[in-house]
């Protein structure tokens, strides 16, 4: 996985968290929801770890979906930084 994936991976499981389904994540990203499901099932495999328990009504995450969450919001806000920084100068 390249790391353009793995941080559109990142993003995509931010938006997940956030938006609390898969639904409104696909809508948010203007994407559909069974490629917003893929990236998260390809992510947790490249991971080796689940992240995200689902169910037909909800979405839990596990421990370490908890902790990669804080690592990915770290990351987004980092990035949102830099770009903010270029423009402005």
């Amino acid at each position: 996985m390249t790391n353009m994936n793995i941080l559109t991976m990142m993003e995509t499981f931010a938006v997940v968290v956030e938006a609390g389904s898969f639904t409104k994540a696909a809508q948010q990203l203007h994407l559909s929801k069974s490629f917003v499901s893929k990236q998260i099932t390809s992510l947790e495999s490249e991971l080796g770890a689940r992240l995200i328990y689902r169910t037909t009504r909800t979405l839990s995450l596990s421990d370490e979906g908890k902790r990669f969450y804080q690592h990915c919001k770290s990351i987004m806000a980092e990035a949102n930084n830099a770009k903010m920084e270029v423009i402005e100068s």
